[in-house]
């Protein structure tokens, strides 16, 4: 293994270890919790997204395991012309590519809709008003879709690429 390979595995797999560790925790426990506190979690959300580097950090996690995997896939594929691509390994990091591909977009809107929430949480003062009530009831909609199918697509990218060397199809 070349100095290339080793570093581009490392981030690869380390910004993936962040990336989907932080997602997977906001989807099933953090979210969850800030919905069911109330004000509280209102006051949350809003230092949370709109004070901390989270969003930052998980950006640039994603999109730097998204480059590294690509380039990896280049690497052992001959830049997309060997017949290791149709190999078991080739088509299981394929399909989990393809699922992190889908990750990295609804992990990107869900991050915007996190920001729209804070930026909407800190304007309503007591009651929303009507506009605000439609605004927050369609980022809720979007995100009743985004979240499960972020959360669904990194599993499965993360079991296609933890198992591919080992598929036979």
């Amino acid at each position: 293994m070349n100095t290339l390979t080793l570093i581009l595995r490392l981030v690869h797999i380390i910004g993936g270890v962040l990336w989907v560790g932080g997602a997977l925790l906001m989807n099933f426990f953090v979210a969850p919790s800030m919905r069911a506190t109330g004000e509280a979690g209102k006051q949350f959300a809003g230092h949370f997204m709109g004070k901390t580097r989270f969003s930052t950090i998980m950006t640039a996690s994603a999109v730097a395991t998204v480059i590294a995997g690509l380039w990896l896939y280049g690497i052992d594929s001959q830049w997309f012309t060997s017949a290791w691509q149709s190999s078991g390994a080739g088509i299981g990091f394929g399909i989990g590519s393809v699922f992190g591909l889908v990750g990295l977009v609804t992990g990107f809107m869900n991050g915007g809709n996190n920001k729209k929430l804070a930026q909407l949480g800190a304007q309503v003062q007591g009651k929303p008003t009507p506009e605000q009530a439609a605004a927050l009831g369609a980022i809720q909609k979007q995100q009743g879709w985004v979240v499960p199918v972020n959360t669904w697509s990194l599993i499965l990218a993360v079991l296609l690429m933890a198992t591919a060397r080992y598929l036979v199809f």
